[in-house]
């Protein structure tokens, strides 16, 4: 490899890593002069950076809604895998997360009149704590119907699905046909299911399965293409446009776009109290344009419902 290239690409690889890959905990309360600027702020990344939700003020009426399990206490808890951005990522000070959904979180904690506790959590262990060590948990859940069986949802976004590959598609990754191919996803993610049954069919077939690469956190899953561990990662756009932002032209999108699905908040089975009083929250940030503004700050303001729905079967 010719040593420009050689360059450039490590340059790339030290931007993704350096932004992402932080994995402490911590907590904000985001909001400076510029806070409520328009327009992309992802690729920031300063623990300062979020737009400023102050002015959302406690609603008794739907605050009254939550039941003493979760307002005891006085704090929103909200299980969030923070290696996904920009819904939710350690900022540059190695400790605090910011992102659209830590944003939207704090939100409706100040709705229900709680201190919002955004709470660095493994993807895959968010749901079953749902309820225990979480009030809710927000993490770019997709509502599947394995999901719905132990969580309920109220949904706030639709993206689309996409496989993402270096610069000019080096090894031909066809999202139609991918037998073979090394495919990296999300540990507990619906694309590492739907990764796995195009894995099935190719055995099936009797052709080569995809050597399907799980990593527990979405910077792994971005940093194995950038380096030449895996050949493409599949995830939802939204993650996709950042990682793509960060890499310095170093990946791009297969197109079309996949599956377009929605994004829900996963509420403990059967609390229909906390899954009413989300819903509410939801549809008044939604009526009054603060959730909008939100998504418009990160730059997927595309993405942003007008409805927020529940679904519990």
């Amino acid at each position: 490899m010719p040593s420009k290239l050689i360059v450039r690409t490590a340059a790339a690889l030290a931007v993704v890593a350096a932004t992402l890959s932080f994995a402490a905990c911590g907590t904000s309360d985001a909001g400076d002069a510029n806070a409520s600027g328009s327009g992309d702020h992802s690729l920031s990344g300063k623990p300062t950076d979020g737009y400023d939700v102050s002015g959302v003020k406690k609603d008794a009426a739907i605050a009254a809604l939550l039941p003493e399990s979760v307002t005891r206490d006085g704090k929103f808890v909200v299980g969030m895998d923070t290696s996904y951005a920009p819904a939710e990522f350690i900022s540059t000070d190695g400790k605090t997360p910011i992102g659209y959904e830590v944003d939207m979180a704090k939100a409706l904690g100040n709705i229900f009149g709680l201190k919002t506790e955004p709470t660095t959590a493994v993807f895959d262990s968010i749901i079953p704590s749902v309820g225990s060590k979480y009030d809710v948990g927000i993490s770019s859940f997709i509502p599947s119907p394995e999901r719905v069986k132990s969580v309920d949802f109220v949904t706030y976004q639709t993206v689309g699905t996409a496989f993402v590959v270096k610069k000019g598609n080096p090894d031909k990754v066809d999202p139609d046909s991918l037998c073979g191919k090394k495919i990296a996803v999300q540990t507990g993610s619906t694309q590492e299911e739907d990764v796995n049954k195009s894995s099935d069919q190719c055995k099936t077939a009797g052709k080569d399965p995809v050597d399907v690469l799980s990593f527990k956190q979405q910077t792994d899953v971005t940093t194995s293409v950038m380096t030449g561990k895996a050949q493409a990662f599949y995830t939802g756009t939204d993650a996709n446009s950042y990682a793509i932002k960060q890499s310095d032209g170093e990946l791009e999108q297969l197109e079309p776009v996949r599956d377009t699905v929605e994004v829900g908040a996963a509420i403990k089975k059967g609390d229909a109290k906390t899954r009413e009083a989300m819903q509410k929250a939801l549809q008044k940030l939604m009526d009054d344009g603060t959730f909008q503004k939100i998504m418009d700050y990160w730059g997927v303001g595309s993405t942003a419902d007008k409805q927020a729905k529940t679904i519990t079967e």
